[in-house]
């Protein structure tokens, strides 16, 4: 199963799911190992990311609708000062 999942959202999908609405999260530039301990969803607003994982590197933009699957370990590389929405079910 991927533990990655990089999708694009219309607008419609975007108001439905409440996303504006979600928390949000700004990081600089950096980069650190991470571990998800459960699902996380989250949509880039600004920024610029590389997600390394055993399975490849993700590179992650504005408008992406990710989902961090749980188990995943990787490496955030912040290339760009990133904010994003975000949701933990």
């Amino acid at each position: 199963m991927e533990k990655v999942i990089v999708q694009k959202l219309s607008e419609s999908e975007i108001e439905a799911r409440g996303i504006r609405s979600w928390p949000v999260w700004n990081k600089e530039i950096s980069r650190f190992d991470w571990t998800y301990s459960g699902d996380e969803e989250c949509y880039i607003i600004d920024g610029e990311i590389v997600i390394e994982t055993d399975n490849g590197n993700y590179q992650i933009k504005p408008g992406d609708f990710v989902t961090f699957k749980d188990g995943l370990k990787c490496v955030w590389d912040i290339k760009v000062p990133v904010k994003k929405y975000y949701n933990c079910p």
